[in-house]
This record gives structure tokens, sequence and C-alpha cells, in this order.
């Protein structure tokens, strides 16, 4: 039966066939191909299209501008597939917001001629070299950005012409000195206040909450009780130091490396310097430092000429004591002379980039080996971590391995490696234990593999530990339960009413402090600042809200956390002036705000009479 095949393969109507049949294909590929719009639109705005092509070229360069900024936590942001839709779509709006400018300047007859294009290549700081222009440097960043010459034009000419534009717009807004300085001066005011708490805790146990407000309030708020999406996974670790454990290593292997690696185990000579300093490199600093050195021979005290003539005041109050050194601290010539030196000995004068010394050994701790006993425990330990890490080369390939071949289980990977399959608890990407909320164990975890079943690759938990998952249930994102939140519900519910009893409380202290009482207990603070910290925020918000009334008490309540307090305001301090620097912050802060504003009040309107419809990626 093959042989005739093959032989009709080989006849004259086989091969006719055969070209109809490939002509068919590359027509029919042909026509699909003309047939076909060669980019999909993402947005269409007022008749031009943003092509699915350039959407995705500038999300990627958002992906990697955030990956740089926020590191190994827009790894975690990017496991969530709601996060990175958000970005997206963000990244679109700036798109759309830029062809509407790009339309807006073109009516406006705004215009940049390639004489201006030009002169801003050759001034960019990025094609130059030596401060000149080179035009290989710049056809080689332009190749590395994916753009041809004519096409960065193009691209710089939009660009130029929509900051025309916007430099319009923005250069157009200003702030009054007098606005800032006004700004400043309230910004730098202070306060004098009373308050007195209303604390809601002791109203707890006096309020009652029925079924059914607790079922009518989990009605009307559904989206507070959303529960975020879950799993549990099963897991197979592999480590060094798991296997290193299970590891033993006789003092016979421990003694034996010990000898075959004393040097291992021997300390660094120390000797403890102290030393005469006098600064400079002229004749007249050495001559100064050998009639010490004279000085010295004659039977001077070292100490005594340290402290009287030495320049490095630190070590010159302790009679030239500098401290303990190893060989190789201190400067090359310093360090030579001192280990030259016997205990109690002091150097011929010395120089060094600091000047001129005379240096002591005051004392000396030998070079010594460490007794076996000393280090057993530090050499077994290292012992049964070099046998282990040799193990687990050898078994991580099997985890893999194992896991890929049988993925849909983890049992046979487990027994692969003689380890045991273990277990987690229900956690969303906000609560994940360690290690799970490392950002590449996470994020394999709400992975579409792992969620539909199968093994995960093997994953990098720390050095020369590695885990695999897989999925043990799997709780979607979803309205949690009446029963799994009536707690809950019931305990909010509870301090609702509790701050209602205190704010009742509260508004009656009121009451008794404008009608003049004195016996309330109220705490005293002077010269609040808008940024106090040591006063509740809501407390210093509601007094810088408050006027000060010339022919009555100025009080009035503000809800706590839990509670309520009443607050007094007796004095406003203002303030005449403030300095130059703090006016300028201001105005520049101010103008930018109004800038921001502007900019955005300008998208929104083009917008709002845009014509912009939005198309889905096929």
């Amino acid at each position: 039966m093959l042989d005739k095949i093959r032989d009709g393969a080989q006849s004259a109507i086989a091969k006719i066939i055969l070209v109809l049949v490939i002509l068919s294909f590359a027509f029919a590929g042909v026509s699909s191909y003309l047939g076909r719009s060669s980019q999909s639109a993402a947005a269409t705005v007022n008749g031009e299209d943003i092509s699915q092509a350039e959407l995705e070229k500038a999300y990627q360069n958002e992906k990697n501008r955030l990956q740089q900024q926020l590191g190994d936590m827009f790894d975690a942001l990017s496991g969530n597939d709601a996060y990175l839709a958000n970005v997206k779509q963000g990244v679109l709006q700036r798109l759309i917001a830029q062809r509407l400018l790009d339309q807006a300047a073109k009516d406006l007859g705004l215009r940049v001629s390639d004489e201006q294009i030009k002169e801003s290549i050759r001034n960019e700081p990025a094609f130059q070299v030596d401060g000149q222009f080179n035009n290989d440097r710049y056809l080689a960043l332009l190749q590395q950005l994916g753009f041809t010459p004519s096409s960065f034009r193009e691209t710089m000419r939009a660009d130029m012409s929509r900051s025309q534009l916007i430099n319009a717009l923005i250069g157009s807004e200003f702030v009054l000195k007098g606005e800032a300085s006004q700004l400043a001066k309230l910004q730098a005011q202070t306060r004098d206040i009373r308050l007195l708490k209303v604390d809601s805790e002791p109203f707890i146990g006096d309020v009652k909450v029925t079924d059914d407000e607790l079922k009518q309030f989990y009605d009307a708020n559904p989206d507070q009780f959303q529960r975020p999406e879950m799993v549990s996974l099963e897991y197979v670790e592999l480590s060094a130091k798991a296997l290193a454990d299970k590891i033993n290593v006789s003092d016979a292997d421990a003694q034996a490396y010990y000898d075959e690696h004393k040097a291992e185990y021997k300390t660094v000579e120390k000797r403890l310097a102290a030393h005469i300093l006098i600064t400079g490199d002229d004749a007249a600093a050495k001559a100064k430092a050998e009639a010490i050195y004279k000085q010295l021979q004659d039977g001077a005290d070292f100490a005594a000429l340290a402290k009287q003539d030495s320049k490095d005041t630190l070590s010159a109050e302790k009679g030239g004591e500098l401290g303990w050194f190893e060989p190789g601290v201190m400067d090359p010539e310093f360090d030579k002379a001192l280990f030259a030196l016997k205990k109690g000995e002091y150097s011929d004068v010395v120089q060094t980039s600091y000047g001129f010394h005379i240096i002591k050994v005051l004392d000396i701790q030998p070079s010594v080996i460490a007794a076996f006993a000393d280090v057993k425990d530090k050499i077994l330990d290292k012992l049964k971590m070099d046998k282990a890490v040799n193990q687990f080369y050898g078994l991580q390939q099997k985890l893999s391995d194992t896991s890929y071949e049988v993925p849909d289980t983890l049992a046979e990977a487990a027994k692969a490696v003689d380890a045991t399959v273990k277990s987690t608890e229900l956690f969303s990407r906000d609560s994940a234990p360690a290690p799970f909320n490392e950002p590449a164990i996470l994020k394999a975890a709400f992975s579409s593999d792992v969620l539909s079943g199968m093994n995960s690759n093997m994953l990098e938990v720390g050095s020369n530990d590695v885990m695999v998952i897989r999925l043990k249930k799997h709780q979607p994102a979803g309205l949690m339960g009446f029963d799994e939140v009536k707690a809950d519900i019931e305990k909010r519910l509870k301090q609702q009413k509790a701050n209602e009893l205190a704010k009742a409380k509260a508004d009656e202290l009121k009451g008794k402090l404008q009608q003049g009482a004195s016996d309330l207990a109220l705490e005293s603070r002077s010269a609040v600042t808008r940024t106090a910290r040591d006063i509740d925020p809501a407390v210093v918000s509601k007094a810088f809200e408050m006027a000060k009334k010339a022919d009555a008490l100025s009080v009035d309540t503000v809800a706590l956390a839990k509670g309520y307090a009443v607050v007094v305001l007796d004095q406003i301090h203002n303030v005449d002036s403030v300095p130059a620097d703090q006016l300028t912050a201001v105005q520049q802060r101010l103008s930018s705000q109004y800038s921001e504003a502007d900019y955005r009040a300008l998208v929104e309107l083009l917008k709002a009479k845009a014509d912009i419809s939005y198309h889905t990626a096929n």
C-alpha cells in the first residue's frame, strides 16, 4: 500500500494537483492579507486611529518605566491582571490626549519648521560627544530606539507642535506675589486650642444591634463585602538547608578537615598602635617631627609628647593611642613601620599622605590557630552544607523533570526527591504568607497555568532553595456570604451607635461650655501648627476650620476614629512675614498646580467636543 502511494505521488497528475493546491493556498493567503487592515485600531479620535501596535509599544514602555521605578514591587503588582489592565487603560487615555492636542495644534495653525527640528536634534545632549553633535551616535541611538531618521523627525515635529500649544497655555498662567504671600502666611499660622475627648468605648456595652439591622446593612453595602481572589496551594520545597539537617558528619571527618585547613582558623596578628603626628609635607614639618624624635631618644615620655605636640587631636588626648590594627589597614608606610617594631618600641620619622609620624607599638596580639574544639561545630556545619549543596544540585533537576512529566500531582515529584507535599491556608495577593509573598511565587500562584490545575515551573525561594506549587483550592473574587461577615457588621454597627452616643455627649458638653461652664477638664495646647503630629489630625483640621468669634466662645465638635472631641479655639497667631525661600516654594507649587489644572481642563474640553470610539482587540 505504501509503495503504491509513493509511486502515485510521483505521477504527473499528482504533481499538477500539488501545484494547484499550493497556488490555492498562496492566493488565499494574499487575499486574506489584502482583505484586512494591517493594524487594528485601539481607538479612533475624530476619525484618526490609534493602532493596537502604537498602544502596545507605549504600554511596554510604561511597564518598563514602572519596573525601574518600583523594582520588585512591580513584579508583585504585575501578577494582578486587573492592575495591568488599569495601566494599559491609562496609557490609552494618554495617547488619546496626545492625539487631541495634536489635532488642536493643527487646527490652530501651529507649525514647526524643518530647521527648528534640526536645531533641536543638534542641541540634544544625548546625541552629542564632547559637547558636539555626533551623527554616528545619533543614528545608533535612533536604531536602538526603533526609529528611522524620518520617523524620528516626524515624532519630534508632533511633540514640538504639541509643546507649543501646552506652553502657550501654561505660559499664560501666573501667581500673584500677594496671593502666594497670603497662602504662605496662612500655612505658617498657629492656634491655641483646648480639647476634651469623648471616647466611644464606654458606650459599646449600652448598644444593641438586631439581626434585621445587620441584614439591611449587608444588603445595602455589597461593595464593602467583596472577597478578593484567594488560593490555597500544595507545594514541594527542596532546600540545601533542609538536606543538611539530615546529613551526618563524624568528628573524625571534622578533625581531618581541620588538619588540612588550619590556615583558615588562624587569627591575624593585631597591634595596638600609638603615634605622634605632625601635619604637612614641607621641611619645617619634617624638622619638627625629627626634633620630637630626638626628645624621645633623650628619654622624654611618648604619651606626654603626643598630648603636647601631636596634631591628631583625638589620639593626642589618649597619649597618641590609635587602637588595634591588622596588617593592611593603615597607610602602607605606616603599616610597614608598625609591623616592623617590637612591643614598646617606637619608629623613626615616617612620612605618609597625612604628614610625618612617629609610631609606637603599645601591645601585640600574636597570630594563633584556633583550637579544634572551638571551631568543631562550624566545621561540622560546613561539611554538612557542602554535601547538602551537592545533593541539592542533583535533586533539583529531578524535581523539575518529575513535576513537568507528571503535571497533575505533586506526589511523584515529592517521592523523587524524598520530600513531603505540604499545603497552605487560603490567601489573597495581599495576604500571602512568606515565602509565597515573593513576587515570582505570588505571580505563579495566580497564573492561568496553576489555576487550571497544572504544576508550576520550578520557582526559586532563595539561595539553594526551590519549590514547585500547584493549586489546592481556588476561591474566585466575589461577594462574601452574610454569615461570614455578620460578626464584623455587628462590630461596626455597634461602633457606629456608640459613636452616635459619644456625639450626643460631646454636643452636651459643647452646650455647657457655651453656657459658661468652667468645671470641665479640657486639655490645653498652645501654638498648634497645621502639621502637628502629637494631636489627632481630625482635631487639627477642625481647629483650622474654625473662626475666632469676638463676642462668644468658639467651640465645636469633631468625629474621631472612636468617639468625638470638643474643640475650643482660644487664639489665632498670625505671622507678619515669611522667609523668601518659603515664599518662592509656595509660588512654584501654586504655579505647578495651576498649570496642571489648566492642562487637565484643556484635555477634558477637547474630549467633550471630540468623537472618540474604543475598539476591542481581536
